[in-house]
């Protein structure tokens, strides 16, 4: 009886590779990654934040040689990780409220500071809500003030945890509680919100990056990279979320790539105000093809389809595209 040969690429950067060498393998492919979000979360399937959270403090513990502490914003992230008494954190986690995240980060900074434990990192964490909402202004006080803080937010494009509510990094024509499809412009309305990585930009921190859980290695490379600063750092993660959204599970990393393929999130990188590096798009497509899996936009395409709509989101997916020069044949 022949046997079936299955051959492997080992010279890919495949998730999950353990046939790579050892140097060359992500964090999740790794057998000594912390797994510092562990089992037993109440996430939902196929939720994105959960993903980003473990990948991102997964690598940031590994960059810290295992000290870090955690400070979360109230939010999706703490709910399901947290249901009292349990928890799925494997390093030291302190529950912050909604919007001083940053502010108790800074504060844990100080005190390991004043203790002498120079090794100790600090990362604070919220989803957009938390971060480009309510937290906005202690997030702003510790960019100005360039503490030593890791900031990451994981943006799922709304208050999920409370019943999809819009938050100020809704997109516009998106389907929530409080923006429902109705009248003559359903949806969220356009020209509103706030693009928190130019806000970080502006601040002129040491370093600012966007990222999506649909590249792994891009994400861990510049986790990796921010915990061999000292100061304000900013991390902006796309983060699907199927309930929230309207998608299916088994399609949050499909929408992440779709969301960087279409321009309509750039994923980039810059330092001290000046974007470092852009991750160019590697086949462009219609942003219907974002949209069409998600019921939070079915509306743009009922009976007759709202063309115009659709064109103006694709207006801002090629406005980023030109902005941050995404296409190989533009930028540097």
């Amino acid at each position: 009886m022949d046997a079936q040969i299955k051959f492997y690429q080992t010279g890919t950067f495949t998730v999950g590779n353990r046939l790579l060498a050892p140097e060359q393998r992500s964090v999740q492919a790794d057998m000594e990654r912390t797994n510092s979000l562990n089992s037993g979360h109440r996430a939902c399937q196929g939720c994105g934040e959960a993903l980003g959270a473990r990948y991102a403090i997964d690598a940031a513990m590994r960059a810290s040689d295992s000290q870090l502490i955690a400070a979360n914003a109230t939010g999706c992230l703490e709910v399901f990780s947290t249901p009292y008494p349990e928890t799925s954190w494997q390093i030291p986690w302190i529950h912050s409220l909604f919007g001083n995240t940053a502010a108790v980060a800074t504060g844990i900074a100080a005190a390991m500071r004043v203790k002498g434990r120079k090794s100790v990192r600090v990362i604070a964490q919220g989803g957009d809500g938390g971060t480009t909402d309510i937290g906005l202004g202690c997030l702003s006080g510790m960019f100005e003030r360039n503490d030593d803080v890791l900031y990451v937010c994981y943006d799922n494009q709304g208050y999920m945890n409370t019943g999809v509510q819009r938050s100020s990094a809704t997109p516009p024509a998106a389907r929530t509680a409080t923006t429902m499809a109705v009248g003559k412009e359903p949806g969220n309305p356009f020209g509103q919100g706030k693009d928190l990585p130019r806000i970080a930009m502006a601040h002129g921190i040491p370093y600012v990056a966007t990222a999506t859980v649909a590249d792994l290695r891009d994400l861990e490379r510049k986790v990796t990279k921010a915990m061999a600063m000292h100061g304000a750092r900013y991390i902006h993660i796309f983060v699907p979320c199927p309930l929230g959204w309207g998608a299916q599970a088994q399609d949050t990393i499909k929408l992440a790539r779709l969301a960087k393929e279409t321009g309509i999130f750039p994923v980039y990188e810059a330092e001290h105000g000046e974007i470092t590096q852009v991750s160019k798009i590697r086949h462009r497509v219609p942003v219907e093809e974002y949209l069409q899996p998600q019921r939070r936009y079915a509306h743009l395409f009922g009976k007759p389809p709202l063309v115009a709509t659709i064109a103006k989101i694709q207006e801002l997916a090629d406005c980023n595209i030109r902005r941050y020069g995404l296409l190989e044949a533009e930028g540097s």
